[in-house]
């Protein structure tokens, strides 16, 4: 039997519920196009193929004894980054530290999503323990764009989005602490969704910054999206940050019309340091949510300047607790022959951190540091609520907050490796949502010189419903999200 090119979760489940292939010669598949694809790109860590494949067999057996009854989802792969524990899987998150490291338990997104059925295809790569934003600190190499293989995927979820990008997974479960959802999703053409902190569980998801992470996902489109995030939604004891709310039909209220949807914009975000590109591209999806009966009007979000300062001072800090265990004695790498237990944690830790995650670490313990904690950590703890205040009175006003994802499009590799300000730049317009703990999403809205531009727009907590309902109306209406690389036919498959 030849297999269709389904590459949307929605066509895959609908195709697998008609009968029109099995779970099996999916897998097969898109194990076959990451063999194809994956070494131009270095999207996937680890593959997981024995496992996809009994996985699958287990999701058709189901579905043969309980015909109607299986769950939607059974069958449809996935694929995991490389920060979610997965149980006898390498999670590695994307560094030498835990180049070796294999988890004994499943991360609670991981263990849902294969409750449902969900076959695991491997784990992707990323930016060493989500820090940074193009995928290049990985101790793996870095991740490649499919629309130029040239450039950055974006980051740190990179590995996720150029897997998705190119047909190596129709979806990819993914992290987001500063806009390592959205920012890929953008530079890769695709739909990432940010959810609310707390929204979904962060049970073994390997800790950055503990009050930023939130665990969330990559797809194509947002009906993907919705399909998806409701298996992965909802309360988990186990997370003491977990939200208790009951958890959307998602699905149901994609149709629902936007006419009267209040719309904001804020100004500062098309100025001069906005590709031009990417500008045109935003304001005309804009337009484009207009002409199907929302409404637009500016806002201001007073304190949006010093977002970036103050995620760089904050997010380092909790990074520096949160990798101090990694010290060369319960797990992880350990440098040998080391003479004294000082030698060890010092070469340990040296030989074992990549530049970035060093240099976030030392800045977060200094920020942490006596005689420095109130000037520099507890100011910025002030000025996140300042941050927060102003979505707050924003949400007053309108229902969604529009603009560019990212103020580019995706950069060469290894332009911005030597300038770190410029590459935390990247994430200029994405950093407040995660100060303040709410929900966003980007969408394809366009492409700048060739290269994909996101839309991005922002909701007030608990709003993911709303966030997929504008973005599924705007894909209606538009056809960006169906826009494939070059790349896509390089395995003679797809449209």
């Amino acid at each position: 039997m030849t297999v269709p090119c389904p590459d949307s979760v929605a066509a895959i489940a609908a195709g697998l519920a008609r009968g029109e292939f099995s779970a099996g010669e999916i897998a097969r598949r898109y194990l076959d196009r990451i063999e194809a694809l994956d070494p131009r790109l270095n999207a996937f860590v680890t593959v997981t193929a024995e496992i996809a494949l009994e996985e699958a067999r287990r999701a058709d057996d189901a579905r043969r004894r309980k015909g109607s009854a299986t769950g939607l989802l059974a069958g449809v792969p996935v694929a995991h980054k490389d920060i979610f524990c997965t149980r006898g899987v390498r999670t590695t998150c994307g560094s030498r530290m835990l180049a070796e490291h294999v988890a004994a338990y499943d991360a609670t997104v991981v263990e849902r999503l294969r409750a449902d059925g969900m076959v695991m295809l491997g784990k992707t790569n990323l930016d060493e323990f989500a820090m940074g934003s193009s995928t290049e600190s990985s101790h793996f190499g870095p991740t490649r764009n499919p629309w130029d293989p040239g450039r950055v995927a974006g980051g740190s979820s990179g590995g996720s989005a150029a897997a998705v990008a190119a047909g190596l997974a129709p979806v990819a479960t993914a992290t987001d602490t500063g806009g390592s959802i959205r920012q890929p999703a953008a530079l890769c053409g695709l739909t990432g969704l940010k959810p609310t902190y707390g929204r979904v569980s962060r049970h073994g998801l390997v800790a950055f910054a503990s009050s930023f992470d939130q665990a969330g996902l990559l797809a194509r489109s947002a009906e993907d999206a919705a399909l998806v995030f409701g298996a992965m939604a909802g309360f988990d004891e186990r997370d003491s940050t977990s939200l208790e709310a009951p958890v959307d039909d998602y699905r149901r209220r994609l149709e629902a019309p936007i006419a009267g949807l209040r719309i904001g914009v804020v100004e500062e975000q098309f100025g001069s340091g906005v590709d031009p590109g990417v500008r045109d591209a935003v304001e005309a999806a804009i337009r484009e949510l207009e002409g199907l009966g929302a409404t637009v009007r500016p806002v201001e979000l007073a304190h949006a300047d010093i977002g970036i300062p103050t995620y760089y001072m904050l997010a380092p800090a909790e990074c520096s607790s949160n990798l101090s265990r990694f010290d060369g004695v319960r797990y992880g790498y350990r440098a040998p022959g080391a003479s004294s237990v000082e030698e060890l944690y010092v070469r340990s830790r040296t030989e074992g951190f990549g530049v970035e995650v060093k240099r976030r670490i030392l800045a977060g313990t200094y920020a942490l540091s006596k005689g420095y904690y109130d000037a520099y950590y507890g100011k910025a703890q002030r000025l996140r609520r300042l941050i927060a205040d102003d979505y707050r009175r924003a949400f007053e006003e309108v229902d969604v907050i529009a603009g560019p994802t990212t103020p580019t499009p995706a950069f060469p590799l290894g332009d911005r490796l030597d300038d770190p300000i410029a590459m935390y730049l990247a994430d200029v317009f994405t950093v407040g949502v995660n100060l303040a703990g709410l929900c966003a999403v980007s969408v394809p809205a366009g492409l700048a010189g060739g290269l994909p531009v996101g839309l991005h727009l922002t909701a007030n907590h608990l709003e993911e419903a709303r966030l997929l309902n504008v973005a599924h109306r705007f894909q209606q209406a538009t056809d960006w999200h169906l826009a494939r690389p070059p790349l896509w036919k390089t395995a003679g498959e797809g449209p």
